[in-house]
């Protein structure tokens, strides 16, 4: 019993320590850093450079979860992009609007812009900040024949006296539509100028870093990493479903520069090098074809096609330009296999030269082909219809050296002989044989003609007269 009592007196006790124990580990959690800078916290600053791909959606999304997933409190896309995909740019945006980590959008440095898709990204983001001498907008997409939708770059320009940009046809018109509502959409969630968004969409416009804080298409000019950390310092932000007040002053930043499967990426979905993989496969299944058992161009060839196939499926790829090179790669095709003396492989390869012109219809730096690359891959397809041609007719003026034709004029040994007819050697084998002439064992005797599985013979002489050659046929004369 006086246990009992005891205890009954320290369990106020108990729980004024439980209480104390709980409010310090509230004061120093994960939570509470939230008010002010430690040592502890950490940004993480991706990169946007050049245009908005496949490979760089990849790169910012798996950087975004990653940041996420170890506990990150910033993630800063630093970015200077002409613009890009409308499905990379898409994958970016929900990438970021899922982010329980919150995101800054930063135009850095000073001369980068943020066109088109970068726009979008920007608009997004949960702090959007510009370095000075920057510029965002010309959000305006620029719908293809093959799909794919890329936005155009910063070139673009309005219509004019702030007139809206008129859309050519009813598909533009629903893409631009659907644009506006997306990054109106945006500029809504973030408390942004929804206007101006628009009108970057409908007309183009453009604006620099100092015009946007203005007007209040961004949060604040920063000309430097630390200027970021600051001006984004104690903003109130949606991230994850709940509201965040940043601390970013003085977390240590830790730059993440893309990968080598991001750079990886990017080269294979280089509109060039996807045009130099598909040409290489196609050649090398070719000569595999004409040179069965060479094994090296069949294995070369599907590994550089099937990669071409993959670059291709990812960029805008209008209908005309693909009918055309598939045209001009069935046209040579032809020519190896029935051979026009050059007629079907020059056609082939203005086709495929015309084709790859038309193939992806921008001017988009990093989406657009190379005039050098098309004009060699023209010359390229030239030589090779020529080549094949060549070979074509050099076939034509080689003797036969099989079948039939073969035969005639062929060295004959007389094995034995009776009444015109006989057996006789050619080419080391036996053949039964007829001929006009009395020949006995061992004589020699040329083919003049087949008839069946019987071959007719005659002194050389004669044989060569009978088959127009030769001194006697000019004696005949």
């Amino acid at each position: 019993m006086p246990d009992m009592r005891l205890l009954r007196r320290a369990v106020p006790g108990l729980r004024l320590l439980v209480i104390t124990l709980l409010v310090l580990a509230g004061a120093v959690g994960p939570g509470a850093g939230q008010t002010e800078p430690a040592a502890s916290g950490r940004a993480v600053v991706l990169t946007l450079e050049g245009a908005v791909t496949p490979a760089s959606a990849d790169y910012l999304v798996r950087g975004i979860a990653e940041a996420g997933a170890e506990g990150a409190w910033l993630v800063v896309i630093r970015m200077d992009t002409p613009g890009g995909l409308d499905t990379s740019m898409r994958e970016i945006v929900r990438a970021i609007l899922a982010s329980p980590v919150p995101v800054a959008g930063w135009v850095a440095p000073g001369g980068a812009r943020a066109a088109s898709a970068g726009t979008y990204i920007l608009y997004a983001s949960h702090v959007a900040a510009m370095a000075p001498g920057t510029n965002i907008g010309a959000a305006t997409p620029v719908q293809l024949g093959g799909g794919g939708s890329p936005f155009g770059g910063a070139e673009e320009e309005d219509g004019g006296d702030g007139e809206d940009l008129a859309p050519g046809t009813a598909s533009e018109a629903k893409a631009i539509n659907d644009a506006v509502a997306y990054i109106r959409g945006l500029a809504t969630l973030r408390g942004r100028n929804a206007d101006w968004a628009e009108r970057a969409v409908r007309r183009a416009e453009s604006l620099g870093a100092m015009e946007a804080a203005e007007i209040g298409a961004i949060d604040f000019v920063a000309a430097n990493m630390e200027a970021l950390l600051e001006g984004a310092d104690g903003r109130e932000v949606e991230a994850g479903g709940r509201t965040v007040t940043l601390a970013t002053a003085g977390l240590e930043v830790e730059e993440r520069p893309p990968g080598l499967k991001t750079r990886l990426l990017s080269v294979l979905t280089d509109p060039n090098v996807a045009l130099i993989l598909m040409m290489v496969g196609i050649y090398g299944i070719i000569f595999e074809f004409i040179n069965p058992g060479a094994i090296f161009p069949g294995v070369i060839g599907a590994i550089s096609l099937l990669t071409g196939f993959y670059a291709l499926s990812v960029l805008p790829v209008t209908f005309a330009g693909a009918g055309l090179m598939l045209l001009g790669v069935a046209l040579i095709v032809a020519e190896a296999f029935t051979p026009s003396f050059g007629v079907l492989g020059i056609g082939g390869a203005v086709a495929i030269t015309l084709g790859a012109t038309l193939l992806v219809d921008t001017d988009m730096p990093g989406l657009a082909l190379s005039w050098p690359v098309i004009a060699a891959l023209g010359v390229a397809s030239l030589a090779f219809a020529l080549l094949v041609a060549r070979m074509a007719v050099g076939s034509r003026r080689q003797p036969v050296t099989t079948g039939r034709e073969q035969m005639i004029g062929s060295r004959a040994i007389v094995l034995e002989w009776q009444e015109g007819r006989g057996a006789v050697q050619v080419h080391g084998e036996r053949w039964q044989a007829t001929g006009e002439e009395p020949f006995v064992a061992g004589d020699e005797a040329e083919v003049v003609g087949v008839e069946g599985l019987v071959l007719r013979i005659a002194r050389r002489e004669r044989g060569e007269a009978a088959r127009g050659t030769g001194p006697a046929a000019r004696q005949l004369e």
